[in-house]
């Protein structure tokens, strides 16, 4: 599926994070020794348990925050701060409500660095197109308070590939919406991807989630991470044939990885919402 001869798009080798606390505090190791290798085109999703740290290298790798020790470089440059090449996309949409559907997509162009040396024709030409591809013609003019949370994540979806960044990095951006948009909403993040494209011509996608089902829809790759402090435990192949579709989801393999990723974060899972510190019987699912 890869080329291994080729540079890596991202590469973390031995990352740390510490936060400290105000006023010389204690400090908080919010990832450990977090080393991964992410190829060019790549869809790679990271699942795990509340406060795990998934935000955590999403940031990192956005450069609004730098690892405390370890190296993370994008191709083979260290990463010192935030770049147009890496564009981020939250999960509350994040959009000016006093602009409309293409003020919003072409703010970057307008106000950014990905605009410089584009002429007004030329920012209104791919804003056009990135409104055609995420599905919102004919909606150009309307105002955030207008759209559905379906349609207003599609804005912020084509506002962040409008800027045409190199690396996309995405933070639950479908965890807000109702289950029956946000599985319509994975098919059509494949779409715009470029799930039937060559792997070379497609973005490369950090995507964090909470949901399994969604990591093994759409990811190459799904990094399970452990909490206390956040570390990988795991880096599955996801090895059901693309382009996938609905029917992916009845793949013999689907429900296979579902499981396997579900045992490595269960326990985990569970204390994170109870607190609790015994173990999860295997059986019940309750606290031994």
């Amino acid at each position: 599926m890869t080329d291994t001869a080729s540079p890596k798009k991202l590469v973390f080798k031995n990352v740390c994070k510490t936060f400290q606390a105000q006023r010389k505090g204690p400090s908080t190791l919010a990832v450990s020794d977090f080393s991964l290798e992410v190829e060019t085109g790549e869809f790679i999703c990271i699942v795990g348990p509340s406060g795990c740290g998934k935000s955590t290298v999403l940031n990192m790798i956005a450069g609004l925050e730098l690892p405390t020790s370890g190296k993370l470089k994008k191709d083979e440059s260290p990463i010192t701060g935030p770049g147009a090449d890496r564009g981020v996309m939250f999960q509350d949409y994040a959009l000016m409500p006093w602009q409309t559907t293409e003020e919003n997509i072409g703010f970057g162009l307008r106000h950014g660095s990905p605009g410089r040396g584009m002429s007004p024709t030329q920012i209104e030409q791919r804003v056009k197109h990135y409104v055609d591809l995420v599905g919102l013609a004919g909606a150009e003019k309307k105002y955030p308070h207008q759209l559905s949370g379906g349609m207003r994540q599609r804005v912020a979806l084509a506002r962040l590939l409008a800027n045409e960044p190199d690396v996309l990095l995405m933070d639950e951006p479908l965890g807000a919406l109702d289950a029956q948009t946000r599985l319509i909403l994975q098919m059509e993040l494949l779409r715009i991807w470029g799930q039937t494209s060559p792997q070379s011509e497609r973005k490369t996608a950090i995507f964090i989630t909470h949901d399994i089902e969604e990591a093994v829809f759409l990811a190459d790759r799904v990094v399970v991470m452990g909490s206390n402090p956040g570390r990988i435990k795991d880096v599955l192949n996801i090895d059901i044939p693309r382009p996938r579709n609905e029917s992916s989801r009845s793949h013999p393999r689907f429900g296979q990885i579902n499981e396997q990723i579900w045992r490595l974060i269960r326990d985990e899972a569970y204390r994170a919402i109870s607190g609790a510190d015994a173990p999860i019987s295997e059986e019940t699912g309750t606290e031994a």
